[in-house]
């Protein structure tokens, strides 16, 4: 029996990923299993940051020796990271026997097995940035059977400086429609009830092609796809969140009322040095706009403190910009330099005490902002789907309300995959406490 393991690091694309190809290995005839027992490790990768790439250098180490020793496991490495150091990893460990950069997934079940056959090592680099061998699977076989991710543009042209994307992903390129529209009726009829549109950038969905099929008019038809109860998608970037999004969105009600619109920076000077094609202001007058379109909408974004040359003037921008804004979740990150990008290239890169200082400085405010966010909820009835157990206490489960908040109930496993309604009874920063109506 051949026996096989996947291991999912960073973003959800990764998860899409993951998922796509466990279910082709599953239908070449693999069992999946844990990776102690596993003759194949495939490591679905993350390059955003630094400390994401050790992780997983590390872990081959691991894999390496067992390797040395025994002749197992083989490990694949695919996605971001093995486009950018996958060669150089592959020639500093014996057990890496696939590399494969994110646009050619399509070729690593059958590379697998032919690797394995004749112990040739199988290299699928990305060396055109708009060249696409996808892997065309329907995800089936998921770790979750009531949610899905569904992919729906590959790469980014923004080049925003401190970006590793469009270098390890490639230019922007648009699924078709068609195609999108059938995978999520099957994921429908196998039993999803709710699915997430994935993209660096969801809102550029259709503007590399010609035509006025765009992102407002996809959201519309999956919307109307029997069986999708909610609708989900990340990620936005200010500069496409277009105003037919919003009309889309405020008359269907299945689109979840949740939108991540990563900001980046509240500084002016910044925001230009990173190229992110929008100014404070206007980031602010898009905040409104949306707040008013769908009133109790959860917004969150994502933050990056100590990049290049940031001023303790600039790092109060982004602090006061969220102090004004209120963002229900905030995902912040230090400043990672990664080779390739302009700002790893820029003078006045900013010392890790500092970045630590504002990190935890942000963090502090962000946290007490949540649980006030968070604390508004106690009292309400909310719809939840059950979607798998909590990670801490007996018998607890979880689930998310339209708003993307994770809901802690207590409750038999019976409930996995129900929508059920309760009363928020607690609350803390990260999370809220309910109890089945």
């Amino acid at each position: 029996m051949k026996r096989f393991a996947v291991r999912v690091f960073g973003c959800q694309m990764n998860a899409y990923d993951g998922d796509r190809i466990r279910t082709s290995m599953i239908h070449l005839g693999w069992t999946e299993c844990p990776e102690e027992d596993a003759e194949v490790v495939i490591l679905v990768t993350c390059s955003i940051r630094e400390k994401a790439e050790q992780k997983v250098v590390s872990e081959i180490g691991r894999y390496n020796l067992r390797y040395r020793n025994t002749g197992s496991p083989a490990v694949v490495l695919v996605g971001c990271m093995a486009q950018r150091i996958g060669l150089q990893i592959a020639k500093k460990f014996r057990c890496v026997r696939l590399v494969s950069g994110p646009r050619h997934l399509g070729l690593v079940p059958q590379g697998i097995e032919d690797a394995l056959a004749d112990g040739a090592r199988r290299f699928f680099m990305d060396e055109d940035p708009k060249a696409l061998e996808d892997l065309e699977v329907v995800p089936t076989e998921r770790t979750n059977p009531y949610k899905a991710y569904v992919t729906i543009t590959y790469g980014c042209d923004r080049f925003c400086t401190y970006c590793i994307v469009p270098y390890v992903r490639g230019r922007l390129q648009s699924r078709d429609h068609g195609e999108i529209l059938k995978e999520c009726r099957e994921l429908a009829a196998s039993g999803v009830s709710e699915i997430t549109l994935l993209g660096q950038n969801v809102d550029a969905y259709g503007k590399d092609k010609e035509g006025e099929y765009g992102f407002a008019s996809l959201l519309k038809d999956v919307s109307e796809i029997e069986g999708i109860k909610r609708l989900r998608f990340a990620t936005s970037h200010p500069r496409d969140f277009d105003e037919d999004i919003l009309e889309v969105m405020a008359r269907t009600p299945s689109i979840c009322r949740a939108v991540n619109l990563p900001v980046q920076s509240g500084s002016d000077r910044i925001l230009r040095a990173m190229n992110r094609g929008y100014t404070r202001e206007q980031y602010i007058s898009l905040v409104k706009k949306i707040r008013e379109a769908l009133p109790g909408i959860s917004l969150t974004t994502d933050l990056i403190v100590g990049f290049p040359n940031e001023t303790e003037e600039d790092f109060m921008d982004s602090y006061n910009l969220l102090d004004e804004l209120r963002f229900d979740i905030v995902h912040t990150a230090a400043y990672s330099p990664r080779e390739g990008t302009k700002a790893a290239a820029m003078e006045g890169q900013t010392d890790n005490r500092v970045k630590a200082d504002r990190l935890n400085r942000i963090n502090d405010l962000q946290s007490r902002i949540a649980r006030e966010l968070n604390e508004e909820y106690v009292g309400r009835e909310e719809e939840i789907l059950v979607d798998g157990p909590a990670p801490r206490g007996e018998n607890s489960l979880q689930g998310r309300t339209k708003t993307d908040k994770v809901v802690i109930v207590k409750g038999p496993s019976e409930l996995l995959g129900k929508y059920v309604r309760v009363k928020i009874v607690r609350a803390s920063h990260w999370s809220l406490e309910g109890e089945i109506i």
